[in-house]
């Protein structure tokens, strides 16, 4: 005789209709589809952020392209060209120096804080989320450089740029969005700010392995050591910016001296940061997203314009134009940006959702993604900084590569600016969409749908209006009655 089969309970049926919800959102996960509340919240203040930095960096390059071309020339090279620091200490650095090795470390600590938190509790924590932006930033990545290469064996160039067209200047990308007022839905805008983040965290790889000639051990110990006790204070719970940033000072100075670029200790300091909050000891906020509130206006309105300041000032007459076309070392970085980034990231893009369960959203198309891939071409700080190491021996060759960044950018901005132009109509409603709140409530409709008090609201709205249209109909009713009838 059979043992009876169990009667289900009601939290086994909960559970079968949760696995079956997950098991159905997997068969029909959405590539940019639409972000969570707080992961919205998060980008949009990100964003913001980073757009009015961008529109710093824009006038900071503009400025330095001005400076270097008129009569005044010789005091711009005079400015960037001397030196400051305590010798002792190794540090006696030019003021571009200073710029591109100490200013670009804060830049990098926000980037290792930011990837630190979409690792731990943004959207790369899944892994199947994190399979999109990974891919398509690599793909983005690998792209140019094979674009790079394949110039300047064609032509006979020198292969020691390749690493030059990789890297996305995400503040000049977002400036670039701003003055063209696109209104990208908030999906494609935190796509590109993903990119941006993994494509950091490869360009300062590539900076460290590739661009490290003569190690200096005991340096290097020194700073390994450093960052150890960085680590230990904040496992302690250590709070005070009177201890960290002595800290960190002395450990982005043996960093420099160790032969490795400075901006590593900056990256490495912005990971070890924690960027979960703790709710059982009534935490709202993780220090990690403290100390990126508070450095990020450092970072996007002082540091990167500054090392735009004195790393874009470079000569930009009608002979130095034309010779970017024609050197195969500049005329590889315009065309490993403006084509090997689009086709990389659109390629990387198509390719997870083609083998994966993912499909594009529907709201989307993929002429969309192949905008932002194009917007993705605009390549200013970090290229610029690679470009000065790639070719430090050459300062005529370094110069022209500078050259073709700004050149390979723009042709790019103009490339995305017309694509995104042509569905700004469609990027517009979808805006709409997403920030439509009738009820009031402060949170987007589309982020209630679910919640039965948000249909309580709406329906005593319509009662509310039906009730005032009713009364509406009877005033003009009463009012045609009278008018119309006997004297």
């Amino acid at each position: 005789m059979s043992a009876p089969t169990p009667s289900p309970t009601p939290g086994d049926s909960d559970n079968r209709r949760a696995a079956q919800d997950r098991e159905g959102r997997d068969k029909d996960r959405k590539v940019l589809g639409r972000l969570s509340l707080p992961e919205r919240t998060f980008v949009a203040d990100a964003l913001r952020t980073e757009t009015v930095g961008g529109v710093l960096l824009l006038v900071a390059a503009v400025a330095a392209l001005i400076w270097a071309n008129t009569p005044v020339r010789e005091s711009y090279e005079s400015v960037r060209d001397f030196h400051l620091g305590p010798a002792a200490l190794g540090l006696n650095l030019s003021v571009e120096h200073w710029a591109a090795e100490g200013l670009l470390a804060v830049f990098f600590f926000v980037a290792g804080i930011e990837l630190k938190r979409e690792l731990v509790a943004g959207d790369l924590r899944d892994p199947r989320a994190a399979a999109l932006p990974v891919v398509a930033a690599l793909c983005g990545m690998v792209m140019p450089a094979l674009v790079y290469t394949l110039v300047g064996v064609t032509g006979g160039g020198s292969l020691a740029g390749w690493a030059v067209p990789t890297a996305t200047d995400i503040a000049f990308a977002l400036a670039v969005l701003a003055v063209l007022g696109t209104s990208l839905p908030s999906a494609l805008r935190a796509f590109l700010l993903t990119l941006a983040v993994v494509d950091d965290l490869f360009a300062i790889l590539i900076i460290a392995v590739f661009f490290t000639d003569d190690l200096d051990f005991a340096a290097l110990g020194g700073a390994v050591v450093g960052l150890a006790v960085f680590w230990l204070l904040l496992r302690k719970g250590v709070r005070g910016w009177y201890v960290y940033v002595p800290l960190a000072l002395v450990v982005w100075g043996l960093m420099y001296n160790s032969g490795i670029h400075a901006t590593v200790a900056g990256v490495a300091m912005g990971l070890m940061l924690r960027c979960t909050p703790r709710v059982d000891e009534g935490e709202e906020h993780s220090p990690g997203e403290q100390v990126e509130h508070l450095v990020r206006p450092l970072s996007s309105g002082l540091a990167v314009p500054l090392f735009a300041l004195f790393s874009a000032g470079v000569g930009v007459s009608g002979g130095a134009l034309g010779e970017v076309f024609t050197q195969p070392e500049t005329l590889g970085v315009v065309l490993g940006l403006v084509v090997g980034k689009a086709v990389g990231i659109f390629g990387g893009t198509w390719l997870t959702a083609r083998f994966t369960s993912a499909s594009l959203s529907d709201d989307l198309a993929w002429p969309d993604v192949f905008a932002v891939a194009s917007l993705a071409g605009i390549g200013f700080t970090v290229s610029l900084l690679i470009g000065e190491l790639a070719f430090a021996d050459d300062p005529a060759l370094s110069d022209g590569v500078k050259a073709a960044v700004l050149t390979g950018s723009l042709i790019a901005t103009v490339l995305s600016g017309v694509l995104l132009k042509l569905r700004n109509a469609r990027y517009r409603k979808l805006w709409e969409a997403e920030e439509r709140d009738e009820d009031l409530s402060g949170v987007p409709d589309v982020y209630e749908q679910d919640d039965p008090a948000y249909h309580l609201r709406m329906a005593e709205i319509y009662e509310r209006k039906a009730a005032e249209h009713r009364r509406l109909a009877e005033v003009t009713g009463g009012a045609g009655v009278g008018h119309d009838g006997p004297a």
